[in-house]
Order: structure tokens, then C-alpha cells, then sequence
């Protein structure tokens, strides 16, 4: 069976009287994952706990991503949106990988109402599901900025106008991009073409080049963050434990690179993440099984200034800083979500620990707004919504398998394969774009 939705629902297949008719369907029940199903059950979308679900792709698999800000407003709840990100591709074939600006238009309501519509509104409403219209569907145009190397980790920043992305490379190299101009020619509605290659994109314009490249780590690596409080001010980290600090020249056209390491971890550095309140402090986390706070304005073999050893089992894969609390929260191959007070940091011990998660924790955000939200995703195909305020409400859960739940687990979404990345929109209300091996998904649901 191919399981294409998200939010699920188990429904039993219709039975049939003597007669021929079929019978009464028996009720609708929610679906845990990795629940069996038993015979003649059958998974079904929930289309009326989202108020918005498209799915989009992009040709060869962009499995980090971040989040472009536009001048389009804030706080905006108004269908249809329109989002823009930038995206790295990991193509196997040599020299086909890219950074692609995209702009996602289009962005309708989705939301189908689930009420006990006569038998009439069910057929009409069946006959307009079954032939969603070209205007229902969300719209991609793009720019392509060639990329040399699989793209392991890409992040933006928008600085006095100016949009810049940096990007890790399976080469070993950081570049720093201007997206202007991308971002300009997105406008022009070049549209992605209906049939794009799955191996790649075949020969692309490089119509815009590095504004600076970065070859001094020693190997490849993943961590790497934009400063919100420094602007221009990048932190990048390696496979090799190392951590660099990059700082740039007034016009933002070159940057001079720390070429002393921060010193500290012992494995792969998988993760950074600057505070968003405090200049010069920087969280990071390892293959080393650490989560360490650094003040980068102390000499590098010194900047260590708080450190959890032993922060989960194994491999941290990564962090999010909250904006408005003093809290980090951290996912690892163990599958466990681990909330830290950075009051009680020295302590060691997390304030709070979820393990829902059958696979390794891949990526994890806090809510833009809602300091009591995150979202968290991973390999076992699921991500997973939670409010730390929720408590438990025994009147609200009357099947044994969700009382078994932890109640800050507001939702679960599903339908892509090997979740990498999400990221909330910091501009879209409580919506969520998220990257997988089979795609996009945008989504926002009724729970947030």
C-alpha cells in the first residue's frame, strides 16, 4: 500500500449485506505510527485538521532548505500564501547539483469540513475533490545558481536589504551567495518545467557566482548559523570537531575568517544555532554527545563556557534555540527531545524529556511566536507538533493508545520519507515547510 497523506485516520472497509448493499461503516478511529493494521482497515487523511496541505517537488531531492523573510508582512493569515525559500540539491550525478531560489505561490486553503453533511453535500463535495482544479495548486518558479558538490546544509539572512545565503558543500567549501538577483528573477515567473529529470537539471546558466568561498575546514560538515544580533557574522563547524567564526567587512562583499578553531568538542560538530538575544554566544552539539555554550569574544581555547557531556546516548544531530525563553531543545539518534533551562545548564540535567520518536531526531524548531511550541521531526517519517503549557486531560483521551501518549503532543503529520528539515515561517502563521527524499510539504494545522 503507498501512503501518500499526512494526518491519518483508519477506516474499515465497507462490508456487504446479503442483499449486495453495502453496510453501515464502522467509526473512524486516529492512527498511531507503527500500528499494525488489521484486515480490511485502510489509511485515510484527515483533510479537516489542516487548514492548509500542498505537497511540491523539485526535481533531485533538497534536503536542507531555509526560509527566505519577504516584504510581503507579517503575522499573515490571509489565503492564498505565498512563500520563499532556498534550497540546496543532493544529485548523485557530478555536477548537477545547485541551489535553487524558489518562490511558492498559490497557497490556498485546503481545510475540508468534517460535519454530518446530507448525503447530497457528500456527493458534490466527492465530485470537487476528485477533480482538483489547475487554481487549487500551489505554483513554483525558481532560479538556479549552479553548486559545486552536494549541498549539506544551507542558511539565509536578510541584512539592510540584502539577502545572502551560506552553504556547506560536500567539498569542503562554505560559500556566501547574494540572492538578489535570484530572488529578482523569481518574479519573473520562470516556472519549473512540468517533467524535470530526476537525475538532475541538465546544463545550467551559472548567472551567479560565489560572493566569497571559505576552504579552510579540513572536511565537510553541517553546522552553520547566521548571527541575528551580529549582522554578517557567521559560525560554521565541521566533521572534524572544528568550529570557525566568520566576521565580515563593512560592505558585506569579503569576510575574515577566524582560522583558530573553538576548541572543546572531540567528534563532529552536527549542529550550531547563535543566541537569538545575546551577541557573541553560541550553542553547539556533537557526535560527541555534547550540547556546548561558547562566548565567542574569549580566545579560542577558552571560549567553552558551559557544556552538558553526556546530553543524550548518543550522536546530537541538533539544537533550537527558543527566541523568547531561556531554553535550548535538542534531538539525537537515541530518538529522544531533551528541553534545557540554560539557568540550570551547569546542572546537567534537562527540565524536561520526550521519547516519541522511533528513529533518529533529525531536525527540531521552536515556534516563531508561541514560546511553548516546537515541532520536531525525523527518520521514522513523522513530525511531531507539542506545547510544553498542555497538561494532561484525562477526559480528553478515552482510547488506551492515546492516553499512552505524552498530552504536550498536539499532532502528528505524515506522508514523507526520511524527514531532514523544517523550519515554521516566521511571517506565515503557525505554518510549516518541511523537506524530505520525496519532497515538500507546506503545511499549517488546526492544533497551532
Amino acid at each position: 500500500m503507498k501512503m501518500e497523506d499526512e494526518q491519518m485516520e483508519v477506516e474499515n472497509d465497507e462490508e456487504m449485506v446479503e442483499d449486495g448493499t453495502p453496510a453501515e461503516k464502522t467509526a473512524r478511529k486516529v492512527y498511531l505510527p507503527g500500528k499494525p493494521l488489521n484486515e480490511g482497515e485502510v489509511l485515510e487523511c484527515d483533510d479537516s485538521v489542516y487548514l492548509m496541505r500542498h505537497e511540491c517537488k523539485a526535481g533531485s531531492p533538497c534536503l536542507s532548505f531555509d526560509i527566505i523573510k519577504d516584504n510581503l508582512g507579517d503575522n499573515r493569515e490571509a489565503f492564498p500564501h505565498t512563500a520563499y525559500i532556498v534550497g540546496g540539491t543532493q544529485s548523485p550525478k557530478k555536477g548537477d547539483n545547485c541551489l535553487l531560489v524558489i518562490k511558492m505561490s498559490n497557497l490556498v486553503k485546503t481545510q475540508i469540513k468534517d460535519d454530518d453533511s446530507s448525503d447530497e453535500d457528500d456527493e458534490s463535495e466527492d465530485e470537487d475533490n476528485d477533480e482538483v482544479s489547475e487554481s487549487k495548486k500551489p505554483i513554483m518558479h525558481f532560479s538556479i545558481l549552479k553548486h559545486l558538490g552536494c549541498v549539506n546544509r544551507v542558511r539565509s539572512m536578510e541584512i539592510n536589504g540584502t539577502v545572502l545565503a551560506a552553504s556547506w558543500s560536500e567539498l569542503a567549501r562554505v560559500s556566501i551567495w547574494n540572492l538578489n538577483k535570484p530572488i529578482r528573477d523569481v518574479e519573473l515567473n520562470k516556472q519549473l518545467p512540468k517533467k524535470v529529470k530526476r537525475e538532475g537539471y541538465g546544463k545550467m546558466a551559472n548567472s551567479v557566482s560565489p560572493e566569497f568561498i571559505f576552504t579552510g575546514h579540513q572536511t565537510e560538515g553541517y553546522g552553520i548559523d547566521w548571527s541575528p544580533t551580529m549582522p554578517g557574522v557567521l559560525a560554521t563547524g565541521d566533521c572534524t570537531k572544528h568550529i570557525h567564526v566568520w566576521t565580515p567587512d563593512d560592505n558585506l562583499s569579503s569576510w575574515k575568517v577566524d582560522q583558530r578553531p573553538l576548541m572543546g568538542h572531540t567528534d563532529s560538530v552536527e549542529d550550531l544555532q547563535w543566541s537569538p538575544n545575546e551577541p557573541h554566544v553560541l550553542a553547539s552539539c556533537s557526535v560527541d554527545k555534547s550540547i556546548r555554550i561558547w562566548d565567542t569574544r574569549a580566545a579560542p581555547n577558552k571560549a567553552n563556557q558551559l557544556t552538558v557531556a553526556g546530553a543524550h546516548l548518543s550522536d546530537v544531530n541538533v539544537i533550537s534555540w527558543n527566541k523568547k525563553e531561556p531554553f535550548i531543545i535538542s534531538g539525537g539518534d537515541d530518538g529522544f527531545l531533551h528541553i534545557w533551562d540554560l539557568r540550570q545548564f551547569k546542572a546537567g540535567a534537562s527540565v524536561a524529556t520526550f521519547k516519541h520518536h522511533t528513529q533518529p531526531v533529525t531536525t527540531v524548531e521552536w515556534h516563531p511566536t508561541e514560546p511553548s511550541v516546537f515541532a520536531s521531526g525525523g527518520a521514522d517519517n513523522q513530525i511531531a507538533l507539542w506545547d510544553l503549557s498542555v497538561e494532561k486531560d484525562s477526559d480528553t483521551a478515552n482510547e488506551e493508545d492515546i492516553q499512552e501518549l505524552p498530552p504536550q503532543l498536539l499532532f502528528i503529520h505524515q506522508g514523507q520519507r526520511d524527514i531532514k528539515e523544517l523550519h515554521w515561517h516566521p511571517q506565515i502563521t503557525s505554518s510549516i515547510i518541511s523537506t524530505a527524499q520525496n519532497g515538500f510539504n507546506v503545511f499549517r494545522t488546526i492544533s497551532v
